[in-house]
């Protein structure tokens, strides 16, 4: 790259405080130019904190910054789609916070501003980025399992606190918004194979009106994929790929790190472990920002398709029906 790709983020949220703006400061391909905030004394620390030339009370504002090339957006999922589109009008690539819509046509919106504005607009599954799942797509390609024919999964946490916007329905809260994404871009991601159907149960909180609980079966060709997410259960995930063969167990399949090592461990038709890869220096959110700034600077274009994000929202979108039939 020619020169450093200079961030804007919209907003001071957890995740981008506690991931994505250090991944920024390490990575060797971009700087934080600016930051925004409803709050003009918490965007001014903010930008003290990660050392920032230029904070605003607006995102407005930081849109109008001429010197911003692209911007980050950990805003409420409420708020994606409208400040994805708006970021794009304004001539700025765009990487937004998973899920970047909360309905499947909404992505079809984002992409068009995109293609309108002639901006590179990606959502932020930092999995993607991991050399783990790299290794679980080689393993199942080079037939290490045999044919594919069952996986699991399952992501929980217990979080009952009505000011946390998981909760709130307005935000865009509940379970399959925040966390039931991954084990569907996880698995399309690994297996390159086309859906066919879904089976579902979703259960509601009483309280927050927000899905709490979700168990569903997404049918492929040769394999299903059966997974659960809860915002009210132990603190748990874990993704499996059962084959002929053998099976793979992915650790630490979404928050490496933070949930324990990454590691992909290889089992034979015995259940004897046969290898186990572990990925000890990689940081998914740093190798997201790179290969960002990059595909923006035309030198790549590995980052996460719209259209791998519309594929996510829409099976979704089909678990809320099915679970509702």
């Amino acid at each position: 790259m020619s020169r450093l790709f200079r961030w804007g983020c919209l907003s001071t949220a957890k995740i981008a405080r506690e991931q994505v703006l250090p991944a920024i400061l390490r990575s060797e391909t971009g700087v934080l130019h600016a930051i925004s905030s409803r709050n003009a004394g918490k965007a001014q620390l903010f930008a003290g904190r990660f050392g920032a030339a230029r904070w605003y009370d607006s995102n407005e504002a930081l849109l109008a910054d001429q010197d911003v090339d692209g911007v980050y957006i950990p805003l409420p999922t409420s708020h994606h789609t409208e400040w994805a589109i708006r970021a794009a009008e304004a001539g700025k690539h765009v990487l937004c916070e998973k899920p970047i819509a909360l309905k499947a046509p909404d992505i079809d919106r984002i992409a068009a501003a995109g293609r309108d504005n002639n901006v590179l607009i990606s959502e932020a599954y930092m999995v993607w980025y991991h050399p783990q799942w790299h290794k679980v797509r080689e393993l199942i390609e080079d037939g290490a399992i045999g044919r594919l024919r069952q996986v699991t999964g399952g992501f929980s946490f217990h979080n009952v606190d009505p000011a946390n916007t998981r909760n709130q329905l307005e935000a865009g809260g509940g379970a399959l918004p925040d966390i039931g994404v991954y084990p569907i871009i996880t698995t399309l991601m690994s297996t390159g194979a086309e859906p066919l159907g879904v089976e579902a149960q979703v259960e509601y909180s009483p309280e927050f009106k927000t899905d709490i609980y979700a168990q569903a079966v997404v049918r492929f060709a040769e394999f299903n994929l059966s997974f659960h997410v809860s915002t009210q259960m132990a603190l748990h995930q874990s993704m499996r790929f059962l084959g002929e063969f053998g099976w793979i167990d992915v650790r630490a399949p979404f928050n490496a790190g933070a949930y324990g090592a990454a590691e992909v461990v290889l089992y034979d038709q015995l259940n004897t472990r046969q290898q186990m890869f572990r990925f000890t220096g990689a940081c998914q959110y740093e190798l997201q920002v790179e290969a960002f700034a990059r595909a923006c600077a035309g030198n790549g274009t590995g980052v996460v398709p719209l259209s791998l994000s519309r594929q996510v929202q829409e099976i979704i979108d089909q678990i809320y029906a099915a679970g509702q039939s």
